[in-house]
């Protein structure tokens, strides 16, 4: 009687009398993953099929949460697609590449033209016209860059601004963050005392910040200017240069750009800059609101100084600028 007893209370206790499925051990089985909801698949599906990287994954995690005994099936279908998705960048980076190598002399261009008005103190007080043009040409490894300005005021037939500037600069990628840079520029503005401005300089550079909403540049290395004074005075200095480009993408539409250039020239000797003749400081801080793809409204405010300024001139100008930009 007893041995029956017990053998009833071993069965109850079975795991196939609680209804668990048994090895042929007679172990439990362990519960299946259960199967994704046709629907649901449906709509990963649908995600993937518009190659949306953001889309896919908002899904997914959306997915996940409220289907988390299906996890396995939800992690092979994401891990087919970013397997997909690598195989797409990496054919498209090998397309840019091969033809950025085939491009010819004038392929590869890209550029900015800018039109407006500017607000000027300093050794002139008036407003007049500004226009600038920027070209860009990418490389794999190069890049150049060319710029023209142009700000003029005239009026009862008496000119009150003038200033020109060109400049050149190429540069070449040395790794991953640093680039070698060389510049050659031109300028010329009398009513700050100069009828030209010319400097060269080359350096090594270093991409601080590369993001796709944030960038961050700086540069330096010496530099030789050559300055025309429009009493006819000429002098020639050793030179160094130090720059920053700094560029935040704040929205879709909102741009914050702020570029320095400062120029600290020495008396002849290139191992005294701490000693300084005179030292030039270009600030440009701009806002640029896109008003479509390819045109874009800016405000920006530059501060130009020079610490020993041409007799009668004084050391700060400011400009004030409203312009509409037209890339191409």
């Amino acid at each position: 009687m007893l041995d029956l007893v017990i053998a009833a209370s071993a069965a109850m206790l079975s795991p196939a009398a609680a209804g668990e499925p048994e090895t042929a051990a007679g172990e439990p089985q362990t519960a299946q993953p259960a199967p994704l909801p046709e629907p649901v698949r449906a709509i990963i599906e649908a995600a993937i099929a518009t190659g949306d990287e953001t889309k896919v994954r908002t899904v997914i995690a959306l997915v996940r949460t409220t289907n988390p005994d299906s996890a396995a099936e939800i992690d092979s279908m994401m891990a087919g697609f970013e397997g997909h998705l690598a195989e797409v960048k990496q054919a498209e980076a090998a397309a840019r590449e091969a033809a950025l190598r085939s491009a010819g002399l004038f392929d590869n261009w890209s550029g900015k033209g800018e039109f407006g008005a500017f607000r000027a103190t300093g050794n002139t007080s008036n407003t007049g016209l500004t226009a600038s043009l920027d070209v860009t040409r990418e490389g794999i490894n190069w890049r150049h860059q060319l710029t023209g300005r142009v700000d003029y005021q005239r009026a009862n037939g008496l000119t009150t601004r003038e200033q020109y500037l060109a400049r050149y600069e190429p540069n070449v990628k040395v790794s991953e963050r640093f680039y070698a840079y060389a510049l050659a520029q031109h300028e010329s503005d009398r009513f700050q005392g100069y009828s030209g401005r010319s400097a060269i300089s080359g350096g090594i550079g270093y991409q601080a910040l590369k993001k796709d909403d944030i960038q961050l540049a700086v540069k330096i290395g010496p530099a030789y200017r050559v300055t025309e004074f429009i009493d006819g005075r000429s002098e020639s200095r050793i030179a160094g240069l130090i720059g920053m480009d700094f560029d935040w993408r704040i929205t879709d539409r909102l741009t914050l750009t702020q570029d320095t250039n400062a120029v600290a020239e020495t008396g002849g000797s290139a191992v005294a800059i701490i000693d300084a003749r005179n030292t030039t400081l270009d600030l440009n801080t701009g806002l640029n609101a896109a008003i479509s793809k390819k045109l874009s409204a800016r405000f920006s405010y530059a501060v130009e100084y020079d610490s020993n300024p041409a007799p009668g001139a004084v050391q700060t100008d400011t400009l004030s600028r409203m312009t509409l930009i037209y890339n191409f």
